[in-house]
């Protein structure tokens, strides 16, 4: 039972994240605009972290990576996991920073899931890969979390012209 419990969360981590943060963002109350709370809590959570995450699968446990995502394992998958690693912790520490950095973390990363997303459509397409790693959560929040990463830094750059206007 605990080691099912686990390996539902690890499979859907991303997914798991991407609601934890909007509760939580919905929750914590600052003096900052909604928008701005609410993106850099995205950042934080499923940016930030499922980068980490999927860092940690691709460089240290590639045969499990590779497994779920329907690939042989392949040398290339070290390089994935540090862009993943370098785009998770920018994301996480975008959650600190000032909104242009927000913004480079935005779009750093959303080029980085929307091509991720891109090459899993292609996977489907292409090699029939309907593996749950491939089709399944991370497909959905690579075109998800982006997708809304970059409305939220639109609302929070028009929010602080606002402010500061």
């Amino acid at each position: 039972m605990i080691a099912t419990s686990i390996r539902f969360v690890l499979s859907n981590l991303p997914a798991i994240l991407l609601p934890l943060a909007l509760i939580i963002a919905a929750i914590r109350r600052d003096r900052r605009s909604a928008a701005h709370r609410f993106l850099a809590w995205i950042l934080l959570l499923p940016i930030g972290i499922t980068g980490i995450w999927a860092a940690v699968f691709h460089i240290f446990l590639p045969h499990v990576a590779a497994a779920d995502i329907g690939w042989q394992v392949s040398p290339f998958q070290y390089e994935v996991g540090v862009a993943d690693l370098a785009f998770g912790v920018t994301a996480c520490a975008a959650f600190w920073a000032s909104l242009p950095f927000k913004a480079a973390a935005v779009l750093v990363s959303s080029i980085a899931l929307l091509g991720d997303a891109v090459g899993h459509i292609r996977q489907m397409l292409v090699a029939g890969n309907f593996a749950p790693g491939n089709a399944g959560v991370p497909f959905w929040t690579d075109v998800i979390v982006p997708a809304l990463a970059i409305v939220l830094l639109l609302a929070a750059w028009r929010a602080r012209d606002r402010f500061d206007g």
